[in-house]
């Protein structure tokens, strides 16, 4: 008589697990970046630079340091202003 192996997967579950697992790797990722450059910032925001310029770059909260010629934006600290501009604006 031969020996049958029967297997049952809960697809909820295993959805579940790739899921945490896709977004524990983003905030690794995110979390290698200490500061984003103007390259980066536009990427993140999905806006051009005169974008960034016209909406928010003046505002004084707004976290920048200008560094010789180039400007950086600390990542953390970016992303929090960001998030909180953007529940500012009204359509």
């Amino acid at each position: 008589m031969k020996d049958f192996l029967s297997v049952t997967i809960n697809k909820a579950e295993i959805l579940k697990i790739c899921r945490e697992q896709v977004e524990q790797l983003i905030q690794e990722f995110d979390n290698e970046f200490v500061f984003w450059d103007t390259n980066q910032l536009k990427k993140r925001t999905c806006m051009s630079w005169n974008t960034i310029q016209e909406y928010f770059f003046f505002d004084p909260r707004f976290p920048k340091r200008k560094v010789g010629g180039k400007w950086y934006f600390p990542a953390h600290e970016t992303r929090e202003f960001l998030r909180e501009w953007l529940l500012e604006q009204t359509g």
